[in-house]
């Protein structure tokens, strides 16, 4: 089986706190995502975990990006955090990414679930439910609580046709630790950074981290074994304070191709 093509980017990319460590100085706003373009090729849209746009907003998004470029977009809290099946949510959600496909850059959703969602028979129905409401997309799922590492997840999700998202994230009691398994066609890593002393606090602040080099090393090995069972593995970066995600992915991108791995 040939090695995956590794597409690394970053988890939303419209940070006015980019401007300088990563955006030219004076670059404007409606600018911030065709210049990201220029040095990724993918990005997980996050904004739509907190608002559901018009789809004519992921529309503009499609038009300032290049014919490879690719989105996977982030579920609404709705759904992932109040655990909401409402079908006017569903409905808004899934209008909001149709430009997306008419454009062919989308890749797929994200369900980021918090770390108060354990495996317990209620949620493990939810997100059964969850699976049948978005039974034609592909669909990516990240647990923070380690009581869903047990050693029927891989089947499991499998079986259900999700993706699992695996996480770097600080090594506390309960987190997810750094596990790394394909359970769809495409392998998926989201890094959080390692902000242990602010992790509890919540609020952005827990995502305040720059990777060192030794750290992104860690993972290498695990990302080549992703990349030959699967079609296509996203890295994405979200220690997006001051830039410090695109730096990140920056320093992942030559890492990898350090290391011959098609980045």
């Amino acid at each position: 089986m040939e090695t995956a093509r590794i597409l690394i980017g970053t988890s939303g990319y419209s940070f006015r706190d980019w401007v300088g460590p990563f955006y030219p100085s004076g670059t404007r706003a409606k600018d911030f995502l065709p210049y990201y373009a220029r040095h990724f090729g993918t990005v997980e849209v996050n904004s739509t975990y907190y608002g559901i746009p018009r789809p004519e907003v992921l529309a503009r998004m499609a038009d300032k990006t290049p014919e490879h470029f690719r989105f996977v977009v982030k579920l609404n809290q709705a759904m992932t955090h109040d655990r909401s099946l409402d079908s006017n949510v569903v409905r808004d959600f899934q209008a909001a990414i149709e430009p997306l496909k008419r454009a062919g850059k989308y890749d797929g959703l994200l369900a980021q679930f918090p770390w108060a969602f354990r495996r317990t028979p209620e949620n493990r129905r939810f997100l059964a439910s969850l699976r049948d409401r978005l039974a034609t997309e592909p669909l990516f799922v990240e647990f923070r609580h380690d009581s869903w590492l047990t050693s029927g997840l891989e089947g499991s999700l499998r079986e259900h046709g999700m993706g699992f998202c695996a996480v770097d994230e600080p090594r506390l009691s309960h987190l997810m630790p750094p596990v790394a398994m394909v359970t769809s066609d495409d392998a998926y890593v989201r890094f959080h950074g390692r902000n242990e002393a602010a992790w509890w606090g919540g609020g952005a602040h827990r995502y305040d981290y720059d990777y060192r080099r030794e750290e992104l090393e860690e993972w290498v090995s695990k990302i080549r074994e992703l990349a030959d069972r699967a079609r296509r593995v996203y890295l994405f970066f979200n220690n997006c304070h001051a830039g410090q995600a695109a730096r990140s992915a920056k320093l992942m991108q030559d890492l990898l191709r350090q290391h011959q791995l098609p980045v």
